[in-house]
């Protein structure tokens, strides 16, 4: 299919513009799982909370609107799988199903789904959808990650919400700006082509 058609396609990701193949989902797959973990290794920590500030989160939500929902929730399975099996690419270079923040790994796997989604829907293709979509990506993340959080490290869910929700709400609205403008450019791009 030419790179026209797929433009003209409705529900096409960026993913699409290139040849399909199961190579190339295979690759995008992995692509997305490494992303991800070496997003996670840039790392700030945070006074008060046990998780880091980390470009985890932009991360998984680019990989699951630029790959769509299931070519997205395939890549961050991987990452959650490889990294509870001992691949040390969560935050901070840790690993395993035990760390305090591995529910927002699972909520970044939710999240891919539902960007994925809205993405095959053109949610990626402006400003203002983008915004939107980036989010309710977030709201997924924290309503898997914080009450996680609060269970694991035994605060309760005022105190999981301090830590490990609200100190992230600024860097959270940086990253929705950064997508504004990434994705929507993308696609200009592609389409100029």
């Amino acid at each position: 299919m030419s790179t026209a058609t797929t433009l003209a396609r409705p529900g096409a990701v960026l993913a699409d513009l290139l040849p399909a193949s199961r190579v190339r989902d295979a690759a995008l797959v992995v692509g997305g799982a490494v992303l991800t973990g070496l997003a996670a290794q840039v790392a700030v920590p945070v006074p008060g909370s046990p998780v880091p500030v980390t470009g985890q989160t932009f991360a998984a939500l680019l990989v699951g609107t630029a790959l769509g929902a299931r070519r997205g929730v395939l890549s961050l399975a991987l990452y959650a799988l490889a990294g509870v099996a001992g691949v040390p690419w969560f935050a901070d270079g840790t690993s395993g199903a035990a760390s305090v923040s591995f529910g927002y790994v699972l909520g970044m796997l939710l999240a891919s789904a539902a960007v994925g989604a809205l993405a095959r829907r053109g949610a990626d293709r402006s400003a203002l959808r983008m915004a939107g979509t980036m989010i309710l990506g977030e709201a997924v993340i924290y309503a898997v990650g914080v009450p996680y959080l609060a269970l694991a490290a035994h605060l309760s869910l005022s105190q999981a919400v301090a830590a490990g929700l609200t100190p992230f709400l600024l860097g959270d609205a940086l990253k929705a700006a950064l997508a504004m403008g990434a994705l929507p450019t993308a696609w200009k791009f592609a389409n100029k082509r």
